[in-house]
């Protein structure tokens, strides 16, 4: 059995607040899964840390919306994420450098 791939991996970054949220994150499961709202926070080490939706009912009652399983996919998708992120500090720090080579 292959393992699932993850795609088009999507992450939007929010200024970060005192909790260590930096941004949220989305992707396709293996092809057949869109799995969306996904938290990203920073861990005290420095290392990211994902957290599923989960919904609040009426009851107060917290259930899961969706969440991996087991750890092979957790880690799968986090890697994903944590390139997705990288991609993404990347290119704003190349427009960040050309910004202050042109001023």
């Amino acid at each position: 059995m292959t393992d699932p791939v993850i795609s088009e991996i999507n992450f939007y970054p929010l200024k970060p607040n005192g909790k260590g949220l930096i941004g949220i994150a989305s992707c396709i499961f293996d092809g057949k899964l869109s799995l969306n709202s996904i938290s990203v926070y920073t861990t005290l080490n420095g290392n990211i840390r994902l957290l599923f939706p989960s919904k609040t009912l009426p009851n107060s009652k917290e259930i899961n919306v969706f969440y991996p399983i087991n750890k092979e996919t957790y880690a799968l998708i986090k890697e994903a994420v944590e390139m997705k992120i990288k991609e993404v500090s990347e290119k704003a720090d190349g427009v960040y450098r050309n910004e202050k080579a042109t001023t």
